[in-house]
């Protein structure tokens, strides 16, 4: 399984496959986690790898104690699809 990492220097999650890199930006706001846009190479669409970038921001959003808000669309829908993670987003930003 491929692990994600935190690239603090350009405020992205990151999972590398294959030696392609998807990403997902976030930027921090009042002490919450804003996931601004996720993209995957077109190599690795249709793999799983957005649904596992995703879901290990999530969790590690979780486990630092942070409320997120899903700008991006890919995300809102994986929040709407695994209703496990709704508790995760922000009051101000529950359009879910």
């Amino acid at each position: 399984m491929a692990t994600v990492t935190d690239n603090t220097t350009l405020h992205r999650f990151e999972l590398i496959e294959q030696g392609e890199t998807a990403f997902l930006d976030y930027a921090y706001a009042k002490g919450q986690l804003v996931l601004v846009h996720a993209e995957v190479p077109q190599v690795l669409e249709g793999h799983g790898v957005g649904g596992t970038l995703v879901r290990s921001v999530l969790t590690e959003a979780r486990t630092r104690g942070l409320q997120v808000v899903p700008q991006c669309s890919f995300v809102e829908e994986y929040i709407h699809r695994h209703p496990e993670f709704a508790d995760l987003v922000a009051a101000s930003s529950e359009q879910l």
